[in-house]
């Protein structure tokens, strides 16, 4: 019973972390553009293929087999290369809809993350299909009373935690965070004060899409498998937390995530066939919680003055 519920609470902390991952995008890019970047969570989830892809090239390169050294490698590059996915995205497409109506970039960002899926499809070989994804440990780790949990969940909180903890001492104890922060604030009132809002989307599309890709990498370790059309689910979980958090608010992107990680675990464990509508009480949440506090957990109604 203990191991059981051990187990059970280890799922939830580890769906917990990696939602948290990719809501903290949402949350940040909604913070400092006032964009809904819809297609954040297809970004995530091209690291995954980014990562297989380099691996493949390290094992065909060096004949090796696979190991923890190709498979450090490939998640590093992974990394990066989403981070300047959503920089390129910035540049390409969403910076054309600064100061236009909020629609023409939510619809433009759909948009996005279709291209994004279609193009995996067409050009990852066998792109069409589910790619067997490795677990990035595999180990079991004993703990008090012989119970064993696996290596994976463990590794996926302590560097969730760690790339949280990094993402909130970056925004308040650096220069960068702060130039974000204000720019986030008031646009023209940073510029004034010498800040460039363009250089601060860059860094903070960077930053966003990056932590979303070590999302989107425990997302296809966590499932063992990735597919072409994952970023669908994974951004529409990512999205649905922020939300319930607060669309803007970092602890209420990392709040909403462990509610709905909670609903989903205690769904699944709990009723037969639970995996088949974990989305349709993840939604129920949300619409609860925009019908009782339209603005989130912990987001603030602005009131406009005209």
């Amino acid at each position: 019973m203990a191991g059981e519920l051990l187990q059970q609470g280890l799922n939830w902390l580890t769906l917990g972390a990696t939602y948290a991952l990719i809501a903290l995008g949402f949350s940040l890019l909604f913070g400092v553009l006032k964009v809904i970047h819809f297609s954040h969570g297809d970004v995530s989830l091209v690291a995954p293929f980014i990562a297989l892809a380099t691996i493949q090239g390290v094992i065909g390169a060096t004949s090796a087999e696979l190991g923890a050294g190709s498979l450090l490698l490939g998640c590093a590059v992974a990394i990066i290369m989403t981070g300047f996915i959503g920089v390129l995205l910035d540049v390409l497409v969403i910076q054309r809809f600064r100061t236009a109506p909020a629609m023409m970039a939510l619809v433009a960002t759909v948009a996005l993350g279709i291209v994004l899926r279609e193009l995996i499809r067409h050009l990852f070989p066998n792109g069409s299909n589910p790619h067997a994804f490795p677990q990035l440990v595999q180990s079991q780790v004993t703990l008090g009373d012989g119970i064993q949990v696996p290596a994976f969940s463990l590794l996926a909180i302590a560097i969730s935690v760690a790339a949280v903890a990094i993402l909130f001492f970056v925004l308040h104890r650096t220069r960068l965070g702060m130039r974000i922060r204000a720019v986030s604030q008031d646009r023209d009132a940073a510029r004034l004060m010498a800040i460039d809002p363009r250089r601060i989307f860059f860094a903070t599309f960077f930053i966003a899409s990056a932590v979303g890709g070590i999302g989107g990498l425990f997302f296809a370790s966590y499932a063992g498998v990735v597919r072409f059309d994952f970023g669908i689910q994974a951004g529409l979980i990512g999205f649905s937390a922020a939300v319930v958090g607060g669309l803007g608010s970092m602890s209420g992107a990392i709040v909403g995530s462990l509610l709905i990680a909670g609903l989903d675990t205690v769904i699944q464990a709990t009723i037969p066939n639970g995996a088949a509508y974990r989305l349709v009480f993840a939604f129920v949440l949300v619409i609860m919680v925009l019908v009782f506090r339209p603005a989130g957990l912990f987001g603030r109604t602005v009131v406009e003055k005209v």
